[in-house]
């Protein structure tokens, strides 16, 4: 077991998952003030809502593959999938407790997340694995 591999990922999933949280907590106050603008208008805020929404899913696995090559490893294919479907599939189950005012996740949801992408962090490869053998 490569535990440094895993040191790596987990930093990268904690440092993913804090900008991909608060861009959805901010961004949905955004969203908020802009419906409040508008009067009330059917779907004023959809749009900067499903913007930010988006922005969230697709920024996640760009940030873990980022995070992963920045500290030197390769191999991460099996964390930037999974680990993306996860936040869309944790991200879109709590995304009511977002939205409200002041709402974030709750912590144990953001905890598992954490977890769940350290431990797809050591599902990779890296290049010097199976290095001088010879099966």
């Amino acid at each position: 077991m490569n535990y440094v591999r895993h040191a790596k990922g987990g930093l990268s999933v904690v440092v993913a998952t804090a900008v991909c949280h608060s861009l959805m907590s901010n961004g949905y106050g955004w969203a908020r003030e802009a419906e409040t603008d508008s009067g009330g208008t059917m779907f004023s805020g959809a749009f900067e809502f499903l913007l930010v929404t988006a922005a969230s899913w697709v920024l996640m696995p760009l940030l873990l593959w980022a995070g992963m090559r920045l500290l030197r490893e390769t191999g991460n294919l099996v964390l930037i999938l999974v680990g993306g479907a996860a936040w869309l599939m944790v991200s879109g189950y709590f995304i009511d407790d977002i939205d409200r005012a002041g709402g974030h996740m709750p912590i144990p949801a953001l905890v598992a997340y954490v977890l769940l992408g350290t431990a797809l962090a050591g599902a990779g490869t890296t290049p010097t694995e199976g290095a001088g053998r010879s099966t």
